[in-house]
C-alpha cells in the first residue's frame, strides 16, 4: 500500500482512518479493472498481517477492520474468492478486549456481509457465534453494532439459505440455464443446516436472558423458512428450549413460548398432512382394485366372443393407462410436508426425562420442604409445557408414546398429586388420554384374538355364586390360550373374528412393555400421597383386566408390594389394592388363591393392628369380588392348620362376626341354614372344624345352621371350660345378636317347642353360663316371653307317650343329617380336641385375650371370692362400671358393652360376697 494511505489508516482519528479506507478503495478498483489479482492480494496480506491482526495496537486493528470493509466493497462481483482472506482477520476481533476495536468489527462485518450477500453464508456459523456473545456483551454501541448485524444476516438468511450456491462450488454455465438447477440439485448450499445444529445443540443450554431471547429468534427464523425443515433437528435443541421456560425473564419466556406453539403447530399439520395422503392412496387402491374386479367380470361375461375380448384387452389397457396417470399426477402433486421425517422417539424422550424433574416428584419424600418453593418456581412451566405435548402426541401419534408409557407413568403419577394445581390438572388429562388410549388397544387386542371383550373386564358369571373353582379356572387357562396362540383363532368362523380387524392398527400395542409397566407402578406404592397410590393401583387393574397373563409373569414382585398395601392408611388405597388381588385370583388357579389367602393370614398374624382396624374391610370388600364361600372354604382350610392357636381364636371371631352381620354374606347364611344338602353339610363341617379354635364363635355357628342338638352338645362341653373374660364378653355379644335381624328366624322358632327342644336348652344354657348384667335380663326376658310355650312341651316329660312323640320328628331331621357326610360325635371330640390344645398352650393364670377386647379387672372369675375386696359392700350390683375396650367386628349395640360389663364386674363381685356370707 502506498505508504499515506497506511499512515492513515494508523491514525488514532476515525476521520483520518476513513480517508485512508477511501484512498484505498479506489486503488484497488483500479486493479481488479486492471486484473492485476496478485497485487490486490499483496494488498490483503499486508491488511490482515499488518493491521488487523496487530493485537496490542487497537488503532492499527481499527484502521484493518475499516481498510478489509473497503477492499470488499471495491472488489464487488470478485469478492467471493477473496474473503477466506478477509473474514478471519474479522472474526478475530470480535474477541478483541477494547469495545471499540469489537464495534468496528461489527461495522466492517456489516459492510463486507452487504457486498457478499449470499457468498457470507458460508461463514455463518463463525458469524454466528460471535453474534450469539456479543449479543450480551456489557459495552451498549457494540451491541448495538451487533444487532444491525444480526438483523443483516437474517435478511440474507431467509432470502438465500435454502437455495443458494456459492459461485466457487457452481459448475460453468449454471446461472445461465434455466434446466441446469434441476441438473445440478446435489451441488451443496452455502448454507447447511445440518452443519449449524451442532453449534445450536451446544449454544442453547446459555443462561443470559439477551443470549436466550437471540437463540429463540433464530429458531424461529429458521422454521419460517419452508425448504430447511428445522422441525427434523427439534429433538437436537429441544431440551433446551423447555429450560427457557423457566427464565425469570419475561420476555424470553414469552418468545420461547410462542417458538414452541409454533413446532406443536407444525408437527401436527405435518401428521394431518401424511394422514390423509395415506388415507388417499389406500382409497384410490381400492378403488383401482374395484374397477379390475369389475373389469375382471365384464370380461368373463364376454369371453365367447372374440372381438368382444379384444376389446375388453384394449380397454384394460386404456384403463391401466389412465391409471398410471392418476399415479403420476398424485406423485406431482407435492404437498409441503409430506416428506418431512419427525422423531417422535427422540422427541419423547427429552419430554420423559423433563418430567424426571424435582417438581414432578415433589410429592415424594425424597425432597426436603426448603427445596420445594425454588423447585416450583423453576420447573413449573418446563413441566407443563412437556404434559402438554405429551397429550398432543396422544392424539397425533399414540402408537409413538405406547413405548414410552412406563417411564411416564412413573413420573406423570406422582404430579396428579402435585401441590400446583395447573401441573395436577395437566397430569390428570394426560393420565386420562394414556389411559383411554391402552383401554383401546385391549379391545383392538381381543378382536385380534377372538376373545370376547366381555370376558376380560367382568368376572365368569359363576364366580360369585357357586363355591367350584373349576370352571374359572378353565374358562381362564382357555383365555390364556387362545392370547398365546393366535394363530389357530383366526381358523375359527370369521363371525367372532371378522377380516377387517386384523389388520396394521392392533401392531403397536406389542410395544408396550408391560413389565416394566408393572414395576414403575409398583414403586409408587411408596409414594406419600393418596391419589399417586390409588392412580398406581387403577392402572394395574386396568392392566391387568386387559392381559392377566403378562401381568401375572412379573407378580412375583408385586404380590408383596400388594399385601403390604393393605396396611395403607388410606381406605381409597386398601379398597383399590383389594379390588386388584381379587381380579387377580378371579383369573388364576386354585393354588395361587390359597397361596393369597395363607399370605393374608401371615399378615395378619404379624400386623395385629391391620387385623383390628381393616380386617373387617378387607374380608368384606374380598367377599363382593369373589365368592364368598371359596373365600371362607380356604381360609377355614388354612387355620385349621394353624400353630398360633390365640390367633386362630381372633380370626375366627373375626370372621364369625362377618358371617353373622356381613350384609355381603347373606347368600352364604341362606345355604348353612340348609344342611338338609350335601353342599350345605360340606361348608359346615369346613367351617365347624377351623372355628372350633373359638368356643363362642363355634356355638354361633351351630346355631346360625339351626344344628341345635349341636349347639347344645358343645354347651355341655362348655361347662369344662375356664370360663374367661374373653369368653363372657364374646357371649354377651351373641346375646345382642340373638336379639338382632339376623336371628329372626331363631326366636320365631322358640314358639315351636315340640319342634324345636334343644333350641330352648341351647338358649337357657347361655343364660346360665352368663353373670346377672344386662345381656343376661335381655335373654332373660326373651325366654320369659315364651315361657308358657315352653312349659307345655317340658311338663309332660314324665308321660311315657310325649318322648315318643317329641322324638318323632326330631329323629326323622336327624336321620337326613345323618345320612351325609356330618359325624356329629367326630365333630364334638375335634372341638373338645382343639380346646383341651389351647387350655395346655394357655399362659398360666393368664386369658386367652383376642387382641380386640380387654376388661379392667384381670383373670375374672365366676365365682372368685376375691372379686368381694374390690366389690362396694353397700351396693355390690351397682359399683362403678368396669372399662372394656371394644371389639372391632361389627356388632349390633356395640356402644353398650363397656356398661353390661360394668355390671356384669358387679354382679360377679356381689357373688362373691353372698358366698362369703
Amino acid at each position: 500500500m502506498d505508504p499515506n494511505v497506511q499512515r492513515a489508516l494508523n491514525d488514532k482519528l476515525y476521520d483520518k482512518r476513513k480517508l485512508g479506507a477511501l484512498e484505498l478503495e479506489r486503488v484497488i478498483r483500479e486493479l481488479v479493472a486492471a486484473k492485476d489479482y496478485e497485487k490486490v492480494e499483496a494488498v490483503l496480506d499486508q491488511l490482515c498481517n499488518d493491521y488487523a491482526y496487530a493485537v496490542h495496537q487497537p488503532h492499527a486493528r481499527n484502521g484493518g477492520l475499516i481498510g478489509l470493509a473497503a477492499a470488499a466493497i471495491a472488489l464487488g462481483s470478485e469478492l467471493a474468492k477473496y474473503l477466506v482472506v478477509i473474514v478471519p482477520p474479522v472474526l478475530a476481533c470480535f474477541t478483541d478486549q477494547d469495545a471499540r476495536v469489537r464495534y468496528y468489527a461489527c461495522e466492517a462485518m456489516y459492510n463486507i456481509a452487504k457486498v457478499a450477500k449470499g457468498e457470507i453464508l458460508i461463514y455463518f456459523n463463525h458469524i454466528f457465534d460471535a453474534l450469539c456473545k456479543l449479543g450480551a456483551d456489557s459495552e451498549l454501541s457494540v451491541k448495538n453494532g451487533a444487532e444491525l448485524l444480526d438483523r443483516l444476516i437474517k435478511d440474507i438468511v431467509s432470502e438465500s439459505a435454502a437455495t443458494y450456491v456459492s459461485v466457487l462450488e457452481q459448475p460453468p454455465g449454471y446461472g445461465d440455464d434455466k434446466d441446469g438447477h434441476e441438473e445440478h440439485a446435489d451441488l451443496p448450499t452455502a448454507f447447511s443446516l445440518k452443519r449449524f445444529i451442532p453449534l445450536l445443540k451446544d449454544r442453547i443450554f446459555a443462561l443470559n436472558p439477551f443470549t436466550r431471547t437471540f437463540l429463540v429468534g433464530w429458531i424461529v427464523l429458521l422454521d419460517s423458512i419452508p425448504d430447511l425443515e428445522l422441525v427434523t433437528y427439534l429433538p437436537e435443541f429441544l431440551s433446551g428450549l423447555l429450560r427457557f421456560l423457566s427464565d425469570p425473564n419475561r420476555d424470553v419466556h414469552t418468545a420461547t413460548q410462542g417458538c414452541l406453539d409454533k413446532f406443536l403447530s407444525e408437527i401436527r399439520r405435518i401428521a394431518r398432512v401424511k394422514k390423509g395422503i395415506a388415507e388417499s392412496r389406500k382409497s384410490k387402491g381400492d378403488g383401482k382394485r374395484k374397477r379390475e374386479e369389475s373389469v375382471d367380470s365384464g370380461s368373463g361375461r364376454l369371453a365367447p366372443e372374440e372381438g368382444d375380448e379384444v376389446d375388453s384387452e384394449t380397454a384394460n389397457d386404456e384403463e391401466g393407462h389412465d391409471d398410471d396417470d392418476d399415479d403420476a399426477s398424485s406423485d406431482d402433486d407435492w404437498i409441503p410436508g409430506q416428506d418431512v421425517q419427525i422423531n417422535y422417539k427422540a422427541i419423547l424422550e427429552i419430554l420423559t426425562a423433563t418430567l424426571d424433574s424435582p417438581l414432578g416428584t415433589s410429592p415424594s419424600r425424597h425432597l426436603t420442604n426448603h427445596q420445594r418453593p425454588l423447585i416450583s418456581d423453576v420447573e413449573e412451566d418446563g413441566l407443563l409445557e412437556s404434559l402438554r405435548w405429551i397429550v398432543e402426541f396422544l392424539d397425533i401419534c399414540p402408537e409413538e408414546v405406547l413405548p414410552f408409557t412406563p417411564k411416564i407413568l412413573a413420573h406423570l403419577l406422582p404430579a396428579m398429586a402435585s401441590g400446583v394445581e395447573s401441573i395436577r390438572q395437566a397430569a390428570g388429562r394426560v393420565n386420562k388420554s394414556l389411559m383411554d388410549y391402552v383401554v383401546s388397544l385391549s379391545d383392538e387386542a381381543e378382536l385380534g384374538t377372538t376373545v370376547p371383550p366381555s370376558r376380560i373386564p367382568a368376572p365368569p358369571p359363576g364366580d360369585r355364586q357357586d363355591g367350584n373353582a373349576s370352571t374359572r379356572v378353565s374358562l381362564s387357562s382357555s383365555r390364556e390360550l387362545e392370547i398365546r396362540s393366535p394363530t389357530p383363532a383366526q381358523g375359527r368362523p370369521s363371525a367372532r373374528t371378522p377380516t377387517p380387524a386384523l389388520t396394521a392398527p392392533p401392531q403397536p400395542q406389542a410395544d408396550l412393555d408391560y413389565a416394566a409397566a408393572v414395576n414403575s407402578l409398583t414403586l409408587l406404592f411408596l409414594n406419600d400421597h393418596e391419589a399417586t397410590r390409588v392412580a398406581a393401583l387403577t392402572w394395574l387393574i386396568m392392566l391387568h383386566r386387559k392381559a392377566p397373563r403378562k401381568v401375572l409373569a412379573f407378580n412375583d414382585g408385586t404380590f408383596p408390594a400388594l399385601l403390604k398395601t393393605l396396611s395403607d392408611p388410606a381406605e381409597a388405597v386398601v379398597t383399590k389394592d383389594l379390588q386388584l388381588l381379587s381380579q387377580i385370583s378371579r383369573n388364576s388357579e386354585d393354588d395361587y388363591f390359597s397361596n393369597f389367602m395363607v399370605n393374608l393370614l401371615q399378615l395378619f398374624s404379624t400386623d395385629r393392628k391391620l387385623l383390628e382396624t381393616r380386617g373387617n374391610l378387607i374380608i368384606r370388600q374380598l367377599c363382593t369380588s369373589l365368592s364368598p364361600e371359596r373365600i371362607y372354604r380356604t381360609l377355614a382350610d388354612c387355620i385349621e392348620k394353624e400353630e398360633d392357636v390365640e390367633f386362630a381364636s381372633i380370626m375366627v371371631q373375626n370372621l364369625n362376626n362377618n358371617l353373622i352381620t356381613a350384609p355381603e354374606l347373606a347368600e352364604l347364611r341362606k345355604r348353612l341354614r340348609n344342611l338338609e344338602t350335601k353342599d350345605g353339610q360340606t361348608f359346615f363341617v369346613a367351617l365347624f372344624r377351623s372355628w372350633c379354635y373359638n368356643a363362642v364363635a363355634t356355638f354361633s355357628l351351630c346355631l346360625l345352621a339351626q344344628a341345635y342338638e349341636q349347639a347344645y352338645n358343645l354347651l355341655q362341653i362348655f361347662a369344662e371350660l375356664e370360663m374367661t373374660v374373653n369368653i363372657l364378653i364374646q357371649i354377651d355379644k351373641l346375646v345382642q345378636l340373638i336379639e338382632s335381624p339376623v336371628f329372626t328366624y331363631l326366636r320365631l322358632q322358640l314358639l315351636e317347642p315340640e319342634k324345636y327342644p334343644h333350641l330352648y336348652k341351647c338358649l337357657y344354657g347361655l343364660l346360665m353360663l352368663l353373670p346377672q348384667s344386662s345381656a343376661f335380663a335381655a335373654l332373660k326376658n326373651r325366654l320369659n316371653s315364651v315361657s308358657s310355650i315352653g312349659y307345655l312341651h317340658i311338663a309332660p316329660r314324665s308321660n311315657a307317650t310325649t318322648p315318643s312323640a317329641s322324638s318323632f320328628d326330631r329323629p326323622n331331621r336327624l336321620k337326613g343329617r345323618e345320612d351325609g357326610i356330618i359325624r356329629w360325635n367326630e365333630l364334638l371330640e375335634k372341638f373338645r380336641s382343639v380346646q383341651e390344645r389351647a387350655r395346655r398352650l394357655q399362659r398360666p393364670g393368664g386369658d386367652l385375650d383376642d387382641g380386640s377386647s380387654s376388661l379392667a379387672v384381670s383373670d375374672l372369675r365366676i365365682g372368685d371370692g376375691a372379686a368381694d375386696s374390690r366389690a362396694p359392700k353397700e351396693a355390690p350390683a351397682r359399683g362403678p362400671p368396669v372399662p372394656v375396650k371394644d371389639t372391632p367386628a361389627p356388632t349390633p349395640k356395640r356402644s353398650g358393652l363397656g356398661r353390661q360389663f360394668g355390671r356384669l364386674g358387679g354382679a360377679v363381685a356381689g357373688r362373691g360376697k353372698r358366698a362369703q356370707q
